[in-house]
């Protein structure tokens, strides 16, 4: 799923799952490098968790309000609140270990 400003807060406060957000952008080369691991852990983990990505690039507001500093960043929201937040590129088995505990 792709988030915008527009559609980001009914996303995070609609959801009744967790919410894994990848504030990422197209010219980060560790965000490139980590799209098929996030896309893969996606579909292991789905349906206990829900997955999206945010353009900062494109959409700054949110990654603004979030105060996203370096990017991959990864927030997992769960009623609208941040739970976890974890910055940097993970491969698979990082990204299921470090969200297991969310699902």
């Amino acid at each position: 799923m792709t988030l915008t400003a527009a559609n980001f807060d009914q996303h995070i406060v609609r959801s009744d799952l967790p919410l894994v957000v990848d504030f990422w952008a197209p010219w980060c080369g560790p965000c490139i490098a980590m799209a098929p691991f996030y896309e893969a852990t996606a579909r292991q983990l789905e349906p206990k968790l829900r997955f999206a990505k945010l353009n900062t690039q494109d959409e700054p507001a949110p990654a603004g309000r979030f105060n996203i500093r370096s990017i991959p960043t990864l927030i997992v929201f769960r009623g609208g609140k941040e739970i976890a937040r974890q910055s940097g590129a993970m491969d698979s088995s990082g990204l299921t270990r470090w969200l297991n505990a969310y699902a």
